[in-house]
């Protein structure tokens, strides 16, 4: 049921992306382009997110068990530290550069759109270089 819901839940998300030209990487340069010819139709797609993000956490954290009976493991982490502000740097530069964030990327590739494939294959380049600094890290500090 897991696996099911899993799917579904993707599904779901993914189609959300195409609906909203959120995998579109023009619609989303022009979100960000605000010196240029701004669209800010995009604000109202992160809104909505937002919005609905605040309502499933609210519930969620009223909770102890999901919905499938899993555990509740929602984030307690509140600090705001170097490691933070540089992926988020990081992931904004990516954004702005290339159109795409994660999701969407994935999408796009999915979908044929050209660029998506150079950015998949970046992403996950960086994803394992995170994963290979990460390691050494925690060797080290043994």
């Amino acid at each position: 049921m897991l696996l099911l819901t899993s799917f579904l839940s993707g599904l779901v998300f993914g189609l959300g992306l195409l609906l909203s030209g959120m995998a579109n990487p023009a619609k989303v340069l022009g979100f960000l382009d605000l010196a240029g010819a701004w669209d800010p139709s995009l604000a109202f797609v992160m809104a909505g997110a937002v919005g609905v993000g605040l309502v499933a956490f609210a519930l969620a954290r009223r909770r102890t068990r999901s919905l499938l009976g899993a555990a509740m493991r929602l984030p307690d982490a509140r600090r705001i530290d170097r490691r933070l502000v540089g992926g988020s740097l990081l992931f904004g530069i990516g954004w702005g550069l290339a159109g795409f964030c994660p999701g969407p990327g994935l999408v796009a590739l999915g979908m044929g759109v050209p660029g998506a494939a150079v950015f998949v294959l970046a992403m996950l380049a960086g994803m394992a270089l995170h994963e290979l600094l990460e390691r050494r890290g925690a060797a080290a500090a043994r």
